[in-house]
């Protein structure tokens, strides 16, 4: 019997469902099972004949002397299994609970299937489904938060390309205050936070690492400079004592910041720390403590969980909060003095 990809398919299928002790396949069970994937990767399907054909070469002593055993039960029925239980015909393939692993990770991953940044991830998957006879889930069963009108997505691809090959690139960067500016960057470390994505690199006119948001990103080429490998930063730890995607200046030391949170927002806080070194150091009173560089994405974090957050220390961090809070608040107390119309007002 050839042993072409279709044939090879059809027994990686059949070899794991004679490994599952958890289920019972029957003849129409197999059949059905292999002319699913056979259906869904090759767009064929084969006969009750062939499954047969392929359990007698599946048995063979010559191709694979599998210990395949039909067990009869319910009367007339039978269904099919190995014997052994530690017998595969691919010994260094995955187990079925590895493979039930791997399955809900093609699943996962599908769902960035057509997004035109992640046309990558069309090859890997279908490689992993062909590889080890799985498919896709067709159900959507697996929701991730993300944001399909963000501008810059469509860089995503070729930046981690330049990142990872060592590309040298030529950039135009529109800043904050809407000034283009063009920059040569040696791209180290690409990194997503809050939905949005950011390229971190050596910047050869300020010889320093800088952080670009890719969507600000308005257009980017090959460089003829030479790559300068990265000699400075393990990007592995590199975040490890801040909140978010900026890294502060070198005179923001870490603080050790005392946070108060409500009784119901407690535990919420708890089973989901703010930071990698949240601990706990006074459960009666719902407080914990983390270690980390005061940046404004740990401020914008903070407010995130007003009115349930207090900062309790340090002093200067908490006059700062306290600063801001404030400060909104006058907007408010502004804009309800100036509405003295009555259209503003809701009567019953």
């Amino acid at each position: 019997m050839a042993t072409n990809k279709n044939a090879q398919l059809r027994y990686q299928i059949l070899d794991r469902c004679f490994s599952n002790f958890q289920k019972r396949y029957e003849i129409d069970d197999l059949l059905d099972e292999v002319n699913e994937h056979l259906l869904d990767i090759f767009g064929t399907t084969v006969s009750t004949r062939q499954i047969r054909e392929d359990i007698k070469y599946m048995r063979d002593r010559v191709s694979f002397n599998a210990p395949i055993v039909a067990y009869p039960y319910d009367g007339k029925k039978c269904y099919y299994r190995y014997s052994d239980r530690n017998f595969s015909i691919y010994n260094n393939e995955l187990s079925v609970a590895d493979l039930n692993k791997l399955q809900s990770t093609i699943d996962m991953l599908t769902r960035f299937r057509g997004i035109t940044s992640n046309v990558w991830l069309e090859e890997v998957i279908s490689n992993l489904e062909y590889r080890f006879g799985l498919k896709a889930n067709a159900e959507h069963l697996v929701s991730f938060e993300q944001n399909e009108q963000l501008k810059g997505i469509e860089h995503l691809a070729d930046i981690i390309d330049a990142t990872i090959n060592h590309q040298t690139q030529e950039i135009v960067y529109l800043t904050f205050r809407g000034k283009e500016i063009q920059m040569t960057i040696h791209p180290y470390y690409v990194k997503q936070y809050n939905g949005r994505w950011f390229l971190y690199g050596l910047n050869d006119e300020r010889n320093e690492i800088s952080n670009l948001a890719l969507d600000r990103i308005q257009s980017y080429k090959m460089s003829e400079i030479p790559f300068k490998k990265n000699e400075q930063i393990d990007f592995s730890t590199y975040f490890d004592d801040v909140m978010g995607a900026t890294i502060p200046s070198e005179d923001v030391a870490k603080e050790t910041i005392g946070l108060q949170f409500s009784a119901n927002r407690y535990p919420y806080v708890v089973s989901k720390p703010i930071h990698k070194s949240q601990k706990v150091v006074d459960e009666s009173n719902c407080v914990v403590e983390i270690e980390v560089r005061p940046t404004r994405e740990l401020d914008q974090q903070l407010f995130s969980f007003i009115p349930d957050v207090e900062v309790l220390y340090p002093e200067w961090y908490r006059q700062r909060i306290m600063e801001k809070i404030e400060e909104n608040l006058k907007k408010y107390l502004s804009m309800q003095k100036d509405r003295t119309d009555d259209s503003y007002l809701c009567t019953r």
